[in-house]
């Protein structure tokens, strides 16, 4: 080797990156394997909770910019709900990533190397933490640049949703449900067989048909207990109904939406009660992330407003406040009192007595 051979730079190696075709099949497998491990996805509870995430934050007041569009707002909702965080490119629009990798410094993202979806196929790029729109809810002190999803905060109750859910669908499909022990008369072996087919191909999966033969070799009076023996399975013994209705309810109660959302006895009131629990002590918290991060990354003031399109507050009760507020100030001032000085005593004004 000469001496120039040191200096002689070697050709650049390329391998491929993890946002990349690879990352797409593992992650796809991973969701097709998560229908049936840790998680209740799959579930009609846990996808009814996911659609209220993505209906509410989809119809949003947005203030200050025009890049969280009612689309972006849904995807954000229901990537929140899902994967506990959301990653998206700030260009001309947000991009949202189907997969990222984060460098971080001091416990906060520093850059991004992400993968985007494509029709064609996805590509990946890198990008500063500026460049990025990075959401995420239940973060773990252990990994503060990473968010954790409902489900997954609450495992145990969304394997036991699933698993009931599985049980009721493989007892559905595998069970004999209809089929019966019959005795029938005396006949030949082929008859018999022949019966044995026809009956068991149209009843169920397990059948046993006994003749009078068997019967009297047994030494049994084949005139005696002639009836059909039903071989649908007891589901009542097993409480399957009450066990699935307090597994979705908690299910449910982990996305923020109350149990009685699902239950058939609930009327209006309720229903809007739910309403106003969902919005105002869960979507409304991660509105204001949204928000926040925005502001920070979006060079402006964001606001998000869930509660006025949603109407998530007691209109009747806010109505008569405001009546009583007004009567107030009418008195205060008839009175010759300073109506805002009152209003600051009582902390409904900014000022020293608030």
């Amino acid at each position: 080797m000469g001496i120039m051979d040191i200096f002689r730079r070697k050709p650049i190696e390329t391998r491929a990156t993890g946002p990349g075709y690879t990352a797409a099949i593992m992650a796809a497998r991973a969701s097709y394997i998560s229908g049936g491990s840790d998680v209740a996805e799959v579930t009609s509870a846990a996808q009814a909770c996911i659609s209220l995430w993505e209906g509410v934050l989809s119809g949003a007041d947005v203030i200050g910019t025009d890049l969280l569009d009612r689309a972006t707002m849904a995807l954000i909702g229901r990537s929140l709900a899902l994967r506990g965080e959301f990653v998206g490119v700030i260009g001309e629009h947000i991009i949202p990533a189907s997969d990222w990798d984060v460098s971080t410094r001091g416990g906060r993202p520093v850059a991004y190397r992400v993968s985007i979806p494509e029709a064609g196929g996805g590509r990946s790029m890198t990008a500063l933490a500026q460049e990025v729109l990075h959401v995420r809810i239940g973060s773990d002190p252990v990994a503060p640049w990473t968010g954790t999803s409902p489900l997954r905060r609450a495992a145990l109750s969304a394997n036991l949703l699933h698993e009931i859910e599985s049980a009721l669908r493989d007892t559905f499909r595998d069970a004999p449900i209809g089929s019966q022990v019959l005795p029938l008369p005396d006949s030949s072996p082929e008859d018999m067989e022949a019966m044995r087919g026809a009956i068991r191909g149209k009843q169920g999966q397990t059948l046993i048909i006994e003749g009078v033969a068997q019967a009297t070799a047994a030494g049994m009076n084949p005139q005696l207990g002639q009836r059909r023996d039903d071989l649908t399975p007891d589901l009542g013994k097993a409480e399957a109904a009450q066990i699935w209705a307090q597994a979705r309810g908690a299910v449910a109660e982990v996305f923020g939406v109350p149990a009685a959302f699902f239950n058939p006895a609930s009327t209006g009131p309720v229903f809007r009660e739910v309403q106003r629990h969902l919005v105002q002590y869960t979507l409304s918290p991660i509105a204001k992330l949204i928000s926040d991060e925005a502001s920070m990354k979006l060079g402006g003031a964001v606001q998000i407003d869930v509660e006025t399109p949603t109407q998530a507050y007691d209109t009747g009760g806010r109505a008569r406040a405001m009546s009583a507020i007004i009567k107030s100030m009418a008195e205060a001032k008839e009175a010759g009192i300073d109506p805002e000085a009152a209003m600051r005593l009582v902390g409904w004004a900014d000022g020293p007595e608030a």
